[in-house]
């Protein structure tokens, strides 16, 4: 590895909403591309990757450590087909141990889970990253507490990996109010992403880590975010980057709202 892998925060859509029919057909197409794109920016292939879920929270910071983790498909109402999706990538328990020593390194409480699967906030923005399903996955959780400045350390304690070829992705999306898609939100949607382009692309790191600690009083951040576990996955890989700045990758409206997805460092060659 020449240089540290970049980090991601990507908007993950909506349950298997790449796996199935729409009308308009296109809906989801923008958000799609994104991901398929993703390995591109990322430059060198990882040799495993860790993925921070905004569907995961647990009491303390957990870490999946099976070797061969199964798949959790943790949404509901969708077409039959859909719970026989397949995204077999293998886990790392090694891996798994290093993220639980590093984080306990910070003083941050973590354990490794020898049940836990990938939930869809891996496995189905996944098989448009890395359809071969081929490089090991690590699954790190949220804090239950939401606290935004417990993830800010959780990510400035792996940020080591990313010289080890380790990629980290947070998964989330950049608004999630549920009521708002469709375009109702919009307003909210576009006042609140402008904020976090601001936050994360032109600031300088000591500006980025203190708003993004203080969110909830950006313009809009509660429309944008009535809870803030789809937010949260971006603290931690933006803080996995310590001052690299920020580069917006798509920002474009999906469903009628602006969404973003962002890169933090350069490319790795």
């Amino acid at each position: 590895m020449n240089s540290p892998l970049p980090s991601f925060f990507i908007s993950h859509g909506g349950g298997p909403c790449f796996f199935m029919d729409w009308n308009p057909a296109d809906a989801w197409e923008p958000l799609a591309r994104s991901l398929r794109e993703l390995p591109d920016h990322v430059g060198a292939r990882p040799r495993a990757i860790v993925v921070i879920s905004a569907h995961w929270e647990a009491p303390v910071f957990t870490v999946t450590a099976q070797a061969q983790p199964p798949l959790i498909y943790d949404y509901s109402g969708f077409p039959p087909h859909t719970y026989e999706l397949q995204y077999p990538a293998p886990g790392s328990p090694p891996l798994a141990q290093q993220l639980v020593q590093l984080l306990a390194a910070a003083g941050l409480e973590a354990r490794p889970d020898q049940q836990r699967g990938f939930d869809h906030g891996v496995f189905v923005p996944f098989k448009l990253i890395y359809p071969d399903a081929d490089i090991p996955i690590v699954q790190l959780s949220l804090h239950a507490s939401l606290d935004a400045g417990l993830h800010l350390r959780a990510g400035r304690a792996l940020a080591a990996l990313r010289e080890q070829g380790v990629l980290i992705v947070g998964s989330g999306y950049s608004y999630h109010n549920m009521r708002g898609f469709g375009g109702a939100g919009e307003p909210a949607a576009r006042e609140f992403d402008a904020w976090l382009g601001d936050t994360l692309c032109r600031q300088t790191p000591a500006n980025r880590e203190q708003r993004l600690a203080d969110w909830s009083s950006a313009p809009s951040a509660r429309e944008a975010h009535p809870r803030e576990e789809h937010l949260l996955p971006l603290m931690v890989a933006a803080a996995s980057a310590h001052d690299a700045p920020g580069l917006r990758l798509l920002g474009e409206p999906v469903w009628g709202i602006t969404t973003s997805a962002f890169q933090f460092g350069a490319s790795a060659t």
